[in-house]
Order: C-alpha cells, then structure tokens, then sequence
C-alpha cells in the first residue's frame, strides 16, 4: 500500500517532462528561425525601441564603410 502513490506519480512525470520538451522545442525552433531567442513581454515600447536601435546600427555601419 505504501507504493500507491507511485500510480499518481508516474503519470504526473510523463506528462511534466512533455511540458518541458514542448516548451524546449519552442525555445529552439524560435531561435533557429530568428537568431536570437524569443522576447517574452514584447510590447509596443520595445518594438520602437528595436526599431531604432537597427536603423541607428544600418546607420553606423553605413558609415563605416564609406
């Protein structure tokens, strides 16, 4: 009676452990096909923000170059 719990456990591991694959598998899917990895929490302020600071780095390297 003492190993009932394992019944409950087992189960319970299977399917966090599918949970955490997915997630992972997300993560690296994301970063292959972007570069980087995902930014969580991305909102209006920072894709202003993104876009700027990759004009101002198109800007610089422009420079550089001439």
């Amino acid at each position: 009676m003492a190993w009932v719990w394992l019944e409950a456990a087992l189960p319970l591991g299977i399917i966090a452990g599918m949970l955490c694959a997915m997630g992972n598998v997300q993560y690296y899917i994301h970063k292959a096909a972007h570069g980087r990895p995902k930014h969580i929490g991305n909102d209006m302020w920072d894709v202003a923000m993104e876009r700027r600071d990759k004009k101002l780095i198109e800007k610089v390297s422009a420079a550089a170059h001439n």
